[in-house]
């Protein structure tokens, strides 16, 4: 079922699947779709893949993800960080 590949990521090759959905769409050109993907491999707590689709994010135009890329966080302070050890408490910065 479609609510059960979406709960569980899927595959690239699974066209409706959560990666295959987000996937198509960056091969469409969508910068967000790369950095849904890339967020991805961050909860499943995979830092190559968060790096690789950081970087893919950053060359459609996501001025976030490059900024994101260049300053590299191994931790983050979203609550899904928590579930895999790597949350971080909120930046001052990030409060404003």
């Amino acid at each position: 079922m479609l609510s059960q590949e979406l709960e569980e990521g899927g595959r690239f090759s699974s066209n409706f699947s959560q990666q295959g959905l987000a996937y198509r769409a960056y091969r469409g050109g969508s910068a967000t779709a790369a950095q849904n993907l890339a967020m991805d491999g961050f909860n499943r707590n995979d830092l190559q893949r968060y790096r690789h689709w950081l970087r893919k994010a950053a060359q459609l135009g996501d001025a976030e993800a490059a900024r994101e890329l260049k300053r590299f966080e191994i931790r983050l302070p979203h609550p899904s960080a928590a579930n895999i050890g790597r949350k971080r408490p909120y930046y001052r910065k990030e409060l404003l």
